[in-house]
C-alpha cells in the first residue's frame, strides 16, 4: 500500500499543477478589470495605474505573472487585489468555518443515505421503496438554492429566526452552552442544505448495491444455516455493500466543496466558498489562484483516501 501511496500522491503533484496553469489562465481570460477603483475611473492617474500593475506584475508576460502567483502561494507572500493582505491569511480565517460546514454536511448524506439506503434495500418492491425513490429523485431535481431561499423565507419572515452568517448578531449569551447551540443552529440548515443531494444519490448507491450483494452465493448459504434475515443483512451483506459508498467519497467532496459556494452566498457564512464568490466579483486573482490550488489538492486527496478505504472495507482489493 505504501507504494501504491506514494505513485498516487506523485500523480496528485503532477495533477495539480497543469490544474492550476489551467485555472491561471481561465481567471486571467476572463473580462473584467482587476483594479479596486475601477478601470475607467477618471480621479485615477496613470502613474497609479502603473504601479499598481507593477506591483502585481499584471504589466508582465502570462507566465511571469503565473511564476508570480504560484511562487508568493508557496511561500506565504501572494497578497490580495483587493486590501493587500497575504492570501493564505484570508483563507486561513475562513478555512474553520468551511470545515465545520463540509464535515457536518458529509456526515449528513453519509449517515441518512446509509440508513435510507438500507432500509430501501429491506423493503425493495414495496410502497415504502417507491416513496422513498420517489422522494430521493425529488432532491435531486430540485435546487438546493431555491430551497433555502424558501426556508430562509419562511423561518425568518414566519417565525423571526435568525440564520444568516455563523452566530446571532446583538444577542449575548449567558453561558457557553447557549453559544455554542446557537452556532449549531446557525450550521445546521447549510449544512443540510448542502448534503441534501448527495442524501438522494449516496442512498441510490447503497441500495443498488446492497440488493446486488443480497443475490451472492454466500449469503444463501448463510440464510441456509438458519441465520435471521437481520444477521444476514447487517452482519454479512452491509459491509460488502459500503464500497460504493466509500468510492463515492471522492465524489462527494468536490460536490460538496462547489455546493459550497452556492450555500455560503446564500446564508452569508463567511467560509472560503464565499471568499471565492467575491474574489471572482472583484477579479481578485491572487485569491482565486490559491483558492484553486487548495480545491484541487483537497479534491485529488478525497479520491486518494477513498481508494485506501475501499481496500480497508474489501480484503480482496489489493492497491499493490
Amino acid at each position: 500500500m505504501t507504494t501504491f501511496i506514494l505513485r498516487r500522491l506523485l500523480i496528485t503533484a503532477v495533477l495539480v499543477f497543469f490544474i492550476s496553469i489551467i485555472s491561471f489562465f481561465i481567471i486571467t481570460l476572463t473580462p473584467g478589470s482587476p483594479y479596486p477603483w475601477g478601470e475607467l475611473n477618471p480621479k485615477i492617474s496613470e502613474s497609479v495605474k502603473a504601479n499598481f500593475r507593477k506591483q502585481f506584475h499584471l504589466d508582465e508576460p502570462i507566465w511571469n505573472q503565473y511564476w508570480f502567483n504560484m511562487r508568493g502561494l508557496f511561500t506565504g507572500e501572494l497578497r490580495s487585489i483587493k486590501d493587500g493582505r497575504p492570501v493564505l491569511e484570508r483563507i486561513s480565517e475562513r478555512l474553520p468555518a468551511t470545515l465545520a460546514l463540509n464535515l457536518c454536511a458529509m456526515t449528513i448524506a453519509l449517515s441518512f443515505g446509509l440508513l435510507v439506503g438500507v432500509y430501501s434495500a429491506k423493503v425493495s418492491g414495496q410502497w415504502q421503496d417507491t416513496s422513498l425513490s420517489t422522494v430521493a429523485f425529488g432532491f435531486l431535481a430540485i435546487p438546493e438554492f431555491w430551497v433555502a431561499y424558501l426556508l430562509i423565507i419562511g423561518l425568518t419572515a414566519g417565525f423571526a429566526v435568525p440564520l444568516m452568517g455563523t452566530v446571532s448578531h446583538g444577542i449575548i449569551f449567558p453561558n457557553a452552552i447557549a453559544a455554542t447551540l446557537d452556532w449549531i443552529w446557525h450550521l445546521a440548515l447549510p449544512a443540510t442544505m448542502l448534503a441534501l443531494g448527495s442524501i438522494a444519490v449516496q442512498s441510490r448507491y447503497v441500495r443498488a448495491s446492497l440488493l446486488e450483494t443480497l443475490r451472492e452465493d454466500y449469503i444463501r448459504t448463510a440464510q441456509a444455516k438458519g441465520l435471521s434475515p437481520e444477521k444476514v443483512l447487517y452482519h454479512h451483506a452491509l459491509r460488502n455493500s459500503l464500497r460504493p459508498l466509500i468510492t463515492g467519497i471522492g465524489s462527494l467532496l468536490p460536490a460538496l466543496i462547489g455546493g459550497a459556494v452556492i450555500i455560503e452566498t446564500i446564508f452569508a457564512y463567511p467560509g472560503i466558498g464565499r471568499l471565492g464568490y467575491q474574489a471572482v466579483l472583484e477579479r481578485d486573482y491572487p485569491t482565486l489562484v490559491a483558492l484553486n490550488f487548495i480545491t484541487a489538492l483537497l479534491v485529488l486527496l478525497g479520491n486518494l483516501l477513498a481508494d485506501i478505504l475501499y481496500a480497508i472495507v474489501d480484503p480482496r482489493v489489493r492497491l499493490e
